[in-house]
């Protein structure tokens, strides 16, 4: 299976463990090169957003008192995304904030997540940085919406996981790049990348 989804969460602060909760998710779809389903949703976990989160994502206090519960949309999330593997940019942000959720529900993650910003680094190495928005500029991606808006970071992050996966395929003659790749790569320095792939070809079959 080429599916794979990307996972973007807004949020009230950096961290689950020092309180902070989920504002708004967006998750996309792909399958090899193409999106082809979305999912998008506010939630009102009924804690406040401070001042400066809510200039940086455009989300407010009163927008999250019409949004569905954390557990209502969390639910409908898991349901989305059943057992496919998962991606997102700074991945390390998002499962902490897709664990913790999932947890408040019963729900336990099974599938790894693999990180576009870690795999940036090793592909685009040449990139000013590996924020999101200056590898979009960088790689003349589409911008398909404001940045710090769950949806629109899912989305653009699955623009730039395309194009590695694209770059890599190109790049080593491969006839696919499957998640678990990913998940390979993203975890060895750039000079090791060729090897990986060399071992993988046989295992993966690519």
């Amino acid at each position: 299976m080429g599916k794979i989804v990307i996972i973007d969460f807004e949020t009230t602060g950096l961290s689950p463990r020092l309180g902070d909760r989920a504002t708004e998710v967006g998750a996309v779809i792909i399958d090899g090169h193409k999106i082809i389903d979305k999912y998008q949703s506010l939630m009102n976990a009924g804690i406040p957003i401070p001042g400066f989160i809510q200039q940086l994502t455009g989300i407010t206090n009163a927008m999250l008192r019409q949004a569905p519960s954390c557990q209502k949309v969390m639910q409908e999330l898991a349901d989305f995304i059943g057992d496919m593997p998962l991606a997102a940019h700074n991945a390390s942000f998002d499962t902490l904030f897709l664990d913790a959720e999932w947890e408040r529900i019963g729900y336990q993650r099974r599938q790894p997540f693999t990180c576009s910003m870690l795999l940036a680094r090793r592909i685009y190495p040449h990139s000013p940085d590996h924020k999101l928005g200056t590898l979009v500029r960088h790689l003349k991606l589409p911008t398909t919406g404001t940045y710090h808006r769950a949806l629109a970071d899912a989305e653009m992050t699955a623009s730039l996981l395309i194009n590695i996966k694209k770059e890599l395929q190109q790049q080593y003659n491969l006839s696919s790049v499957p998640h678990e790749l990913l998940c390979l790569l993203q975890k060895k320095p750039k000079a090791e990348i060729a090897k990986v792939i060399k071992k993988a070809r046989i295992k993966l079959g690519l």
